[in-house]
């Protein structure tokens, strides 16, 4: 590679001192460059040396006078992250940057350097950071700051001397700096809860005034308050009234992070959020349609039974003008709003079958249908009019999968009716006019009537006789069994036989089937596959953990029926991870322990297994947000109230996927055969990134992010 030319030679003592690859030989360079032109080509060395050299073209640039070339300078050496021997070259010429007078090139500098530097260049740096951090230009103060959000995962320690510096940053009239050096300030002060709620109250009194930084404020506040299971509605009062006043401020993002936290409050204290509602009634009409949607679903979930046919008006006219996403969150706070207030069922059920004949999505359609299906079950009085707002829907229907999960259901509840006869024009209907999967499904529902009640028998009869003619295999098979099994059609009572293969459910479980098919397919016979040779006893699977009411499934968590299985399991679980198969036999697991409330973001349980010397905690984590992705999971246990124990090894989740549980593990350290008991802090700790839904594909970058979790206790009981 060749040298840099020198303009002048009283220049050249300064420009040696400004290049950051003095001393490189070309000829050293084009030697190293012949490995491509091997006959055996060795990938490594190919990949160090062109990286090696694009990095060492790339440095020339600092040269460069031109802002733009010289901000891909520094993105370039940020992404190629060089190694120690290669830092050292480029590190003189960011350092020099540091001190420039150009704030571009001091921030840059900064960013690149705070992402390739070690802890030892770290300590030579301080002081230039700590400067930064209150300096009077935004861009630089801001780099610095996210460069220590940063350097708190690898450094933590360095970072934490700087909280003079990053406590008068969030003084700050810069709205980035001072949502910056909130997020750090609280990351430094996280393990310390009376830290974090002293800053919480000394921001709260206005000093604030980043709308971004606000939002944080609001999302602390919550983590604080709201979070805690036994919070009374006193101790949520002055955060409510807090929250009560950003729902009239004139900037959205403060509306709309009230209003939100506010709906997550009226999950568990509705009584405590009523005083907002008039308040949020004049959000309905905001032009953020976002939220308008929360105010609306928050105001379902705290109303009364005398303000739903009011809430009703405005949501009629609320429905057109949002996403379907928003719809199905209103879908499903009217269905929540039913339940509760059965009485109500009529003008709620006619809203839900009014926005079923509208446009809308699958999602969304299916949304309502399952709405309509649950308000049936739970509410009798509601069975009639609601089969006959899905038989309306059916008929116009576009949905296969929809048109099929509706006639199954009516062959179940519409025989059971006052008069059933009024549905079977809607059915045959299905036979006429549907594609044949639909065909299919409507000859089962014109058997099940035809089953139970004997005066439709005839009339039943006649119309499977002309499914005969279809031109659909499926559909003539079927009608073909149902007109042997059901008799020659007179007025007589079915068979109880006949009945129970109609309606009664399949004893044998699936996977239980599906082996012995395969079995009888990899072994043939000239024997006729018996059904009755397969097993009806559900595999017992020792380490799954059966859903609670309202409770997502989290993973490896309650043990079986059998205790000696659980425990084998656990063994065997905890055995197989390399940093905890030192630990010896495993002496008892306790029942697993609920760290979140029900219908959460996230769903998390713990599992506290006991050692000789060791105790391991075992987080059973279930991601519940379809759009998106949770990477690096893992759980930062603060044991300050628990001084026997010493934190000594992790395991995190790479990636924990929609509704897939999986488990991250803490493990600590105990004084052998003493009772060690304590209380443990947990905060889940990840990086989400958003999924495509139409794709499923997650988006390259992320963003990193915590969820508070509940305390627990190890106690002498779960010791002994």
């Amino acid at each position: 590679m060749a040298q840099p030319l020198v303009k002048k030679d009283d220049d050249r003592d300064e420009e040696a001192d400004y290049s950051p690859f003095l001393g490189i030989e070309k000829g050293a360079v084009l030697q190293e460059a012949r490995v491509f032109n091997d006959p055996q080509l060795d990938a490594r060395r190919c990949s160090q040396v062109e990286a090696t050299e694009v990095f060492f073209a790339v440095t020339k640039l600092f040269q460069s006078r031109d802002i733009g070339l010289r901000r891909m300078v520094y993105l370039m050496i940020k992404e190629i992250s060089p190694s120690a021997d290669e830092v050292i070259i480029v590190t003189s010429s960011l350092m020099k940057d540091m001190n420039s007078r150009t704030d571009m090139y001091r921030a840059n500098a900064i960013r690149v350097l705070c992402r390739i530097t070690d802890g030892t260049l770290l300590t030579q740096i301080e002081r230039y950071l700590k400067q930064a951090i209150v300096d009077k230009n935004p861009v630089v103060a801001s780099a610095a700051l996210v460069s220590g959000i940063h350097l708190l995962q690898t450094n933590p320690e360095i970072v934490k001397r700087w909280s003079n510096e990053v406590q008068e940053a969030v003084q700050s009239r810069a709205a980035l700096v001072q949502f910056h050096a909130l997020a750090l300030l609280h990351q430094i002060r996280q393990n310390d809860r009376l830290a974090v709620s002293k800053l919480v109250t000394s921001l709260t009194k206005g000093t604030v005034r980043s709308p971004l930084a606000q939002c944080l404020l609001i999302r602390y506040t919550s983590y604080q308050r709201v979070r805690v299971k036994q919070c009374l509605y006193p101790e949520l009062t002055p955060a409510i009234t807090v929250l009560q006043l950003f729902l009239s401020s004139s900037k959205p993002v403060l509306r709309f992070a009230a209003v939100r936290t506010l709906n997550k409050v009226a999950m568990t204290h509705p009584m405590a959020v009523t005083n907002c509602n008039i308040d949020m009634e004049s959000l309905i009409s905001d032009q953020n349609r976002s939220i308008a949607t929360l105010a609306i679903t928050t105001l379902l979930k705290t109303g009364n039974e005398s303000s739903v046919d009011r809430l009703m008006k405005q949501i009629t006219n609320f429905m057109s003008d949002i996403a379907d996403e928003f719809k199905i969150v209103v879908v499903e706070a009217i269905r929540s709003l039913c339940l509760k207030f059965p009485l109500k069922y009529r003008s709620l059920m006619n809203f839900l079958s009014s926005i079923l004949r509208e446009e809308g999505g699958f999602e969304y359609k299916k949304a309502i249908v399952d709405s309509i299906v649950i308000l049936i079950r739970d509410i009798p009085d509601a069975k009639e009019s609601g089969l006959l707002h899905l038989c309306e829907f059916i008929e116009d229907c576009e949905f296969t999968y929809l048109s099929t999960q509706i006639l199954h259901f009516l062959g179940n509840e519409g025989p059971k009716t006052s008069d059933p006869s009024k549905y079977i024009r809607y059915i045959y209907n299905r036979v006429i006019l549907e594609n044949a999967t639909v065909r299919a499904s409507a000859v089962s529902t014109l058997a099940k009537f035809g089953a139970v009640v004997d005066s439709l028998k005839p009339r039943v009869f006649v119309l499977l006789r002309r499914c005969l003619f279809d031109n659909d295999d499926e559909v003539r098979d079927r009608a073909t069994l149902y007109l042997n099994t059901l008799g020659d059609g007179s007025v007589s009572e079915t068979d109880k036989y006949v009945k129970e293969f109609l309606f009664g459910s399949l004893d044998i479980p699936l996977t239980n089937i599906e082996t012995s098919l395969k079995n009888y397919v990899q072994n043939p016979t000239e024997e006729p596959f018996d059904i009755s040779s397969v097993p009806k006893d559900v595999k017992s699977q020792p380490l799954a953990e059966k859903k609670a009411p309202g409770k997502k499934q989290t993973g490896l968590g309650a043990p079986p029926p059998a205790p000696t299985s659980a425990a084998d399991a656990y063994e065997r679980l905890l055995s197989a991870i390399p940093e905890f198969a030192s630990f010896g036999k495993l002496f008892k697991s306790s029942a697993p322990v609920e760290l979140t409330e029900a219908e959460t973001e996230y769903a998390v349980n713990v599992v506290k297994h006991i050692f000789d010397r060791h105790v391991v905690f075992q987080y059973n984590c279930t991601n519940t947000i379809p759009e998106q992705l949770l990477e690096n999971v893992t759980v930062i246990v603060d044991a300050s109230e628990a001084e026997e124990f010493s934190e000594v090894g992790t395991k995190p989740i790479k990636s924990l996927p929609y509704d897939t549980p999986a488990q991250t593990f803490v493990a600590f350290e105990k004084p052998e055969g003493v009772p060690a008991v304590g209380k443990f802090s947990n905060m889940l700790r990840f990086t989400v990134k958003e999924v495509d839904p139409s794709t499923g594909e997650a988006e390259d970058d992320g963003v990193e992010d915590e969820y508070q979790l509940e305390d627990f206790e190890v106690a002498a009981e779960i010791i002994f």
